[in-house]
Order: structure tokens, then sequence, then C-alpha cells
């Protein structure tokens, strides 16, 4: 913190080894920086060995509050450099430095530019702060005591167990004063017998002792053993489970907030946990395995709802164990040019693939490819590469990430389970119907020339999820706008604002679906998804005629996001039970078996309603946790007990309210307060209802709830 506040200094450098606590440092000094208030703005991003300048710079601006008019590097780096300017006092942190850089072309003033702008970089690299002018401040590893006292309290150990704690202070040693190692370490063996630290340590005196100084460090051989540890106390076949999860988050790019849902249903489609039928439950063993690599220490928590981090260390690591044996995998964060192949691939990553390079080298047979993940420039255009996908018969997950391609004699790839296509172009989409194997077909910001009766001839599909995909009208070739050489069907298309239109009675004949996600405008009636048996999750965009009178039944029903009458607000799917209803006049009676178990309510502009409880609900949303009300003109309280015999338990686990503009609200209850009324309630905000006077009257509280303290906790 010295260094941040001194004179003359612009640049801080921290430098160390991997694992060594380098970015846990740097992110500790930013929160005691905005805590204090030592800076008018603090900022931190990662920089990684491929960084994304755009994305560094949206970053950025959204701190400020910029939205940019340019659409150039370049022109965005002045744009963000000026609005710096104008703030007095800022601490930009930039993680994980690989290279000298230059923060001019992401448009961070410093030095002469702007006196008041600190940058705090962190780096392994000593040479990279000498090159940059850095005030230089190494990182070292911990003493012994210091590791001891880390190690201790990761792993729960109690002063007064003398013989266990021996023990564990020589594992302790074994992770060679690294932070990331102890703490690895130690969350792994947390909870052990006596007879499991001795057991960990005899594994450290029998290791081989092997290195890689320049990426891993000294971390190898204990991550190796929290790895290990991961098969400890569960049967051989969920333990190889749990790792190759563990090994699938490393294909990402690094520093990637991994989707949960897209690291679930790759693991679906290689085969993890096989002894469950359903999706959902497969969901639940892959969300109990991200904890238990998140209690290791292998797996982080993410700033982003619905994502996991992994260290790059750890991702290290894991390519280290996968460049041999049965689980070989290839990664490449960026390729300009082809690397040396091997045909024992089972797994390959590649990642802003070079639109100059051959998309696969010749004569080489995929036979044990079970993984392919490719992202092209967004320019690509390649049909090439399909005479390579003959030789992958193995090939089970494939995502694909801005390329274009025609699926007509795409090859039927007999084991492929789960396709992913992010921003691509697909041409011919019912070609695809040769996969006849295919359980999970996700378009997210792809572009498809339509949808047709031939989905019907995936007769296995469980899961199907549409996000932001356009449906394009084919235009006649205008070769007198592209150069001949890039001349593509795939370019001559015009985006249409219809959504997607299935055939009638599609989607009702998609017997095997499990999971139904269809973000975009479409023209599916409720009604038709009554034959979905087996549907435990569904996400839709709705209009308000699509809306039927009756109340539709999805006995197996467990999540749903149905937004009716505006935009999703998210391309997630759905997590939790989730209703959005705007604009809407009609009876809500469609909606009768998901008002008992909603979690999460938002209503705008709906009229028709005098209250929520009894009117919307009878037996009182008492699994609703979120509840937003807006512009709803016919409301007056969310409960009325008039009527009630005093059985009623109503709105008890309430914990966020958010009523604005209504302009017919007079209390939030009518009568007597139910039992358990907004026991749980933390965040209640209240704007522009102007016939409301009372919001809580203690003395219409029932006895049994003046006992129990009401609103504690707001």
């Amino acid at each position: 913190m010295e260094a941040t506040n001194a004179k003359g200094v612009n640049m801080i450098g921290l430098h160390g080894m991997p694992g060594v606590g380098k970015t846990t440092l740097a992110k500790e000094v930013g929160k005691h920086a905005r805590e204090q208030k030592l800076f008018d703005k603090v900022v931190m991003f990662t920089m990684s060995q491929n960084p994304n300048i755009r994305t560094i710079q949206d970053k950025v601006a959204e701190m400020f509050g910029l939205n940019f008019h340019t659409n150039t590097e370049e022109g965005r780096a002045e744009e963000l450099f000026r609005s710096m300017q104008r703030v007095n006092k800022i601490l930009v942190i930039v993680d994980d430095l690989w290279e000298e850089f230059k923060m001019e072309s992401i448009g961070i003033p410093f030095g002469d530019e702007h006196e008041g702008c600190k940058i705090l970089l962190t780096t392994r690299r000593q040479q990279n702060c000498t090159k940059m002018n850095c005030k230089e401040i190494q990182l070292g590893i911990l003493s012994k005591d210091e590791a001891w006292v880390l190690f201790r309290d990761k792993a729960g150990l109690e002063d007064d167990c003398s013989t266990l704690n021996d023990v564990a202070k020589e594992v302790a040693v074994q992770c060679k004063g690294l932070p990331l190692a102890i703490v690895v370490v130690a969350k792994g063996l947390k909870g052990e017998s006596l007879n499991g630290w001795r057991d960990a340590n005899q594994r450290f005196k029998d290791s081989t002792h092997l290195y890689d100084e320049e990426v891993l460090g000294g971390v190898l051989e204990p991550l190796k053993l929290s790895y290990d540890y991961l098969k400890k106390g569960i049967n051989q076949m969920a333990g190889n489970h749990i790792q190759m999860c563990f090994l699938l988050c490393s294909l990402f790019p690094e520093d990637e907030e991994i989707d949960i849902v897209v690291l679930i249903t790759c693991g679906i489609g290689v085969g993890l946990f096989p002894n469950v039928y359903s999706i959902e439950e497969k969901r639940k063993k892959f969300v109990e395995a991200l904890k238990k690599l998140q209690k290791s220490g292998l797996l982080l928590e993410s700033g982003y709802a619905g994502t996991i981090r992994m260290h790059d260390v750890i991702r290290d690591f894991a390519h280290w164990l996968t460049s041999t044996g049965e689980n070989r995998f290839m990664v490449k964060d960026t390729l300009k040019e082809w690397p040396h192949m091997d045909e024992s691939y089972t797994a390959i990553a590649l990642w802003n693939c070079s639109s100059i390079i051959k998309i696969f080298p010749d004569k080489v047979e995929f036979s044990k490819l079970k993984t392919l993940f490719l992202e092209g420039e967004g320019k690509w255009n390649r049909d090439d590469f399909l005479v390579v996908f003959e030789e992958m018969k193995a090939l089970q997950v494939l995502l694909l990430k801005r390329v274009s391609f025609s699926l007509k004699g795409f090859p039927s790839l007999p084991n492929l389970k789960t396709l992913w296509c992010f921003s691509c172009m697909l041409k011919n989409l019912p070609s695809l119907t040769n996969m006849r194997s295919l359980e999970i077909l996700a378009l997210i910001g792809t572009k498809i020339d339509g949808i047709n009766e031939e989905l019907l001839k995936l007769s296995t599909l469980k899961y199907l999820r549409l996000s932001g995909v356009v449906q394009n009208v084919p235009l006649p070739p205008q070769p007198n706008l592209v150069s001949r050489h890039i001349i593509s069907e795939y370019f001559y298309y015009s985006r249409t604002d219809e959504g997607i239109n299935f055939p009638p009675g599609l989607v009702s004949r998609l017997t095997s679906l499990q999971e139904l996600h269809v973000i975009p405008k479409n023209n599916l009636n409720l009604l038709e998804l009554k034959s979905l048996s087996c549907l435990t999750a569904l996400s839709l965009t709705l209009s308000t005629y699509q809306i039927p009178l009756e109340d539709f039944v999805l006995p197996k029903l467990q999540r749903y996001a149905i937004v009716v009458g505006e935009k999703y607000s998210s391309n997630r799917e759905a997590f939790i039970r989730r209703l959005d209803i705007q604009d809407f006049s009609s009876s809500l009676s469609a909606f009768n078996n998901l008002f008992c178990n909603v979690e999460e309510l938002n209503l705008r502009n709906v009229g028709g309603q005098k209250n929520i409880v009894p009117s919307i609900d009878e037996m009182g949303v008492n699994e609703l946790t979120s509840l937003h009300l807006e512009s709803c003109n016919d409301l007056e309280f969310l409960i009325d007990t008039k009527n009630d015999q005093g059985s009623t338990v109503a709105f008890s686990t309430l914990v966020e309210l958010n009523i604005e503009s209504m302009v017919s609200l007079k209390g939030l209850c009518y009568g007597v307060s139910p039992t358990r009324f907004l026991q749980n309630l933390k965040r209640v905000i209240i704007r522009d209802c102007k016939e409301l006077q009372v919001i809580f009257q203690i003395d219409k509280l029932s006895e049994r709830m003046k006992c129990q303290t009401p609103f504690s906790q707001i």
C-alpha cells in the first residue's frame, strides 16, 4: 500500500513464482483501497498470455460509466483515455502479465499523462517489471512458521492433536512455502484420520520429484497429491469422473469464466456419471463434483453466477497430467501455425485459430478423439475440415465458436452426443439429423437457415437450447461487393425479426426432451409442451397471445424461466424457478401450477389482480424469495387475510421486495398478518406508491408473529 501512495511512483510490479499468492495479494490491495477510499476508482483485469484488448476495454469502460462511440481498438482507447483523465485518483490492477505491454493501447493514462493514475501489475517474470520501469516488489515463499499457520488454518487442525499435527507439519513442509500448494493440500486432507495423514506424508516421500520449473515450480507434487485424493472415500468410477470433470475444465481458455452448463453438457457427452438417466440428476452429480473440486482448492469461485474458474497454475498442472497417459489433451490458446499432431489425443481445444492456417494436417487419423473445441476468427468459412471429421468416428463432444460452414455432406459422427455452436453461421441445418446419437444441441448467437420437420429424426435429443439464434432469408449473390476469393453462400443472408419459427406441433413430438431453452422470440404454444412428459427444465420467451386460457401442467418440471411480453433479460438458462410477466391484462390461470413454487416473480403492468395471496396463489407463495412489482395498477395489497381462519402461512421465504409505481397500493397486508409473514425479508425498495400509508403495522400482527420479532433482518 505504501508503494501505491508513494510520490513519483506510477507503476508497481509485483513478481514471484507461480502459486506464491500474487493475485490474492493484489485483490487484497484493491479491496483495502476501496474500503479506505484511497482512490476514486479501483479497477482490476487479467491480461493472461493472449489478452483480448476489446474485452479489457469493455471492463474498464464499465467501471467509468463509459459507452464507446467508436468501434476500433484505437478509437476506443482514445475515448477511455479521455474519460480516465477526468478522474482524479485511480488504481489499475493488471493481473497475470506475461510480457511487456503498452497500457496506452488499452487507453490507460499514467505518468506525465495522469499522475493520479497508479498501476499495480502482477507477473511471474521479473524482467517484465524491469522493462516497464516498475517499482519492483518480489513476493517470496512463506517461512516455515508462516506456512504452518496457513496450513493449520485451511486444514482445520486443533492444537490439542499433537501426534496428528506432527505428521501434518511434515506434509506442510513438502508444500515448499507456496500458498497455492498449501491451500490445495490442506483442503484436500481436511477431516482425514491420523492414518490418512500418514498415508499422504508417505506418498510425498515416495514421489519421484518431477518438476517443470518454468511452468509449475514446486507445486507439482502437492497438486498431484490433491488430485489423487479426489478418489479417496468413494468408488473408483465416481472418483474417475470427478477427475475427468477437473480435466475438462482445463480445455477452456486461460482465465475463462467457465459456464457450468457448457461444462456439464460436455461431461454428459463424454459419458460421465452414466448410472443416472436424467440430465437433472446428472447435473446434481456434476454440481457435487464441482463443489468437491472447489473444496479441494482445484477450482475457484467466479464473480459471475453459473460459472467457475481455474487458476492458471492449476490449469498448467492439468495440462501436465494430460500430456501423457490414457487421457491425452492438446490445448492451444492461440494458433497461427499448426503444432505437432498425435493420433492418440482424446481431447483437442484450439482457441483463436488464425484463418490463414490449414484446419487440420493431412493423413492424421483421430480415431481416439472424443472431444473437440474449435474457435475461429469470426471470418472463418471452412468446408475443408469436413473431410477430416470423417476420421473422427469416436467424437462425442463438438464445441464450435465463430466458424461458418455447411452441414450438407457433414459426416454422420455416429457417437456424437453433444454439439455446441457459439456465434457460428450454419448452412443446411436439417443435415444435422445425420447425427442419430445426438442428445444435446445448443445454438448460441448462431445464424441458421430455418428449422423443419427433419429435426424429428433426432429421436435421442434430450436437451435443446436456442439462444440469440437468428433465422436468415437467402438473398441473391452480390459478387461485386465481396472479393471472389471469399465469396460464399453463407454471407448472403438477411436477418429477420420473426424469431424462431417451429413447424406446428414439431416440439410436442420431440418426446425425449428433458430440457428446452428457447430464448429468442418464437411461435410456441405452451399447450404444445404437455406431451413432453420428461421435461424437467424450461426457458421460454413468449408473447401475450401465446398464453393459453387454461393451466398447463408439466409434472416433472423442476426449473423454469418463463418471460411473457418482454425481451428475455439473460442468455443463461433457468437455474431457479422464475416468472417475468409484463403488459398482461388477461387471466393468469395458465400459470397456476407455477405460482405455487415460483422463486422469483416479476410483474410489470399486470392488471386484474387486487392481491397476490389469495388471488394469484391461495397457498401463500411460500417458496418465493424475490418479488418485483411495477405499475400493477389494480393491486392493493400483497395479501388479504380478512376471510382467513388464521391458518395461512404466506411470504415466509421472501428475501427481496421491490415495489414501484403502484398507484392503488394501500399496504402489504389487509387484515392480520399471517404466520411467518416476511420473516426472512432483508431488502425492501418502495418507490412512487402515493396511496401507501402503512408498510408494517405492528398492532395488526398475529400474536405468534409478535413473539417472532418480525422484520429483524431488514
